[in-house]
């Protein structure tokens, strides 16, 4: 077994397309952490997808807290900054999109067992402290959580992120 240069990871990533590059659009509303957006930046950029949507006082780039985690991402990765999130909402139910909130509620279902069809998908992450707005919540068309098993009941903001993003590669990948 021998490691890949970053040239040869490169250009094998630049040989293939992702299944959520048409499909996806990561929205962060209300992260307090620079570092959690940054590693969102990287992450959206590892899976490809097509967007990355910053609203609330989510922190945008430029800024060197960002970069640091995302070392660079931020200028690869479309993404946009939401200042109308009622707006945003109708805009992405009018192309046909379903909107999935990641947090844990009375009707989530686990992030395992939930079903995507050729619908494009917005996922919608909160607050490292209160998850995903009561108004934003609302509005969405279904709530996933990842199954936990230890006694603490919640994960980091980005690794969260990475978990679910990885999840739905799979269940596009698998269409």
């Amino acid at each position: 077994m021998k490691k890949l240069t970053t040239k040869q990871i490169l250009q094998k990533n630049l040989e293939s397309s992702s299944p959520l590059k048409d499909h996806f659009i990561l929205w962060l509303h209300d992260i307090r952490s620079l570092y959690n957006v940054g590693a969102a930046f990287r992450s959206a950029d590892a899976f490809g997808i097509k967007e990355l949507w910053l609203s609330g006082f989510t922190p945008v780039p430029p800024r060197a807290e960002i970069t640091k985690t995302a070392i660079g991402a931020e200028e690869y990765v479309i993404w946009r900054q939401i200042t109308d999130q009622e707006e945003a909402i109708q805009k992405l139910k009018s192309a046909g999109y379903t909107i999935v909130a990641l947090e844990q509620t009375d009707s989530s279902i686990p992030l395992d067992e939930y079903l995507v069809d050729n619908k494009p998908v917005c996922l919608i992450l909160g607050n490292e402290v209160t998850g995903v707005d009561k108004s934003l919540l609302a509005q969405t068309d279904a709530a996933v959580e990842i199954p936990q098993f230890g006694m603490k009941h919640s994960l980091n903001v980005a690794v969260a992120g990475g978990v679910a993003l990885y999840a739905f590669y799979e269940k596009f990948k698998a269409l």
